[in-house]
């Protein structure tokens, strides 16, 4: 049987990654059927895990759940630690507020697909409007205040079928708020770290 390359992922990082949406949900995920890293048994290594290769796993888990490159979270880390050097602000923090007001994450975050890579296709295929205007751009970062609304002519698309009850089961995080009479997101703050929580900045 051939393994999903993202399954094999999940199991490397002895993690549940969501990373193949509904399939993580069932009994089908590898996580379930076999929760062992990928390979040989016999050749699998063992003992303690040295602090560069925990800090190694932590940066890889990273990467693969936000769907980033090497360069493009390199190039992003620069950024940040330039800025934090200029204001003196927490870099871990202000690391997960880009992450987490990306366009395709947000979308994500609603509930409207099942993993973020789906969620990425979805707005580079212009699903969405941000402050009625088009956006195509998966990286694209949010602000307070700012308003995502699906484009009408991508609104007959099976996807959106009963979006409603779609949105009424899914637990939205504080940060993000939906009207469902008018089918549109608002970013109400930026989510930071604090204590390994996500809250609102206002």
């Amino acid at each position: 049987m051939i393994e999903n390359s993202q399954c094999k992922i999940c199991r490397r990082q002895n993690l549940k990654l969501f990373l193949k949406g509904d399939r993580c949900y069932s009994q089908k995920c590898a996580m379930v059927r076999r929760a062992y890293p990928p390979g040989i048994k016999g050749k699998r290594r063992k003992g303690n895990v040295s602090e560069y290769s925990r800090q190694m796993k932590e940066k890889q888990k990273l990467k693969v759940w936000y769907g980033l490159g090497e360069k493009q979270l390199k190039k992003l880390v620069r950024g940040i630690l330039a800025k934090t050097k200029i204001e003196k602000s927490d870099p871990a923090s202000l690391l997960i507020k880009k992450l987490e007001s990306s366009l395709d994450n947000i979308i994500f975050r609603l509930g409207f697909f099942a993993s973020r890579q789906t969620a990425r296709q979805a707005v580079s295929h212009g699903y969405f409007l941000v402050n009625n205007r088009p956006v195509d751009v998966p990286s694209c970062l949010l602000k307070k205040g700012d308003e995502i609304k699906i484009s009408p002519e991508k609104m007959k698309k099976k996807i959106f079928i009963n979006l409603d009850s779609t949105i009424k089961k899914q637990k939205l995080p504080a940060w993000i708020q939906f009207d469902i009479p008018s089918l549109t997101a608002k970013i109400l703050g930026l989510p930071v770290l604090e204590g390994g929580e996500r809250i609102v900045v206002e």
